[in-house]
């Protein structure tokens, strides 16, 4: 997978509604209406992360989910990213 260049990075930006770049990650925060929810959020996302071998560094602040999502091996951001920031997204709005 190629990394994303800064241009890139804005521009699929452009498109993930809340995603902003942090260091070499795009990070988002979601937040529930408590805690169960917010877990069922990240319960959601495992099956997709899984499947697509490509997981996001998760924080649960009561009910706040915090997702990261960078491609370490590749030592920053590539398309894998945008489509688990877009599948992150997909699945919050299915839960409200």
């Amino acid at each position: 997978m190629t990394l994303l260049t800064r241009q890139q990075i804005d521009e699929q930006l452009k498109t993930l509604d809340g995603w902003t770049l942090a260091g070499d990650a795009i990070k988002k925060q979601f937040t529930f209406k408590g805690f169960p929810e917010a877990v069922a959020f990240v319960n959601r996302l495992v099956p997709d992360a899984e499947d697509a071998d490509h997981h996001p560094d998760i924080t649960i602040n009561y009910r706040r989910v915090t997702l990261s999502w960078s491609t370490h091996d590749e030592g920053g951001l590539t398309m894998k990213d945008v489509a688990g920031a877009k599948m992150a997204d997909r699945h919050a709005r299915e839960m409200t």
